[in-house]
């Protein structure tokens, strides 16, 4: 029995109320991981397209 049928099974012993909780902190996790995710993203883009911001040629666009 792999996690998430430990899961379902787990789940379908609580009340109604409780399996609600459960659903939202499922959901919280999730949304905590994409923006994790989107922050690494981020922090990638602005790694490799450090050189073109800080160029001389680039300069031009520092004050507009």
């Amino acid at each position: 029995m792999d996690t998430a049928e430990k899961i379902i099974e787990e789940l379908r012993l609580l009340p109604q109320d409780r399996q609600q909780e459960v659903l939202d902190f499922a959901h919280f996790l999730r949304e905590r991981l994409e923006n994790e995710q989107q922050k690494n993203f981020m922090a990638a883009q602005q790694t490799s397209l450090a050189n073109d911001w800080d160029s001389t040629e680039d300069e031009v666009w520092n004050d507009a």
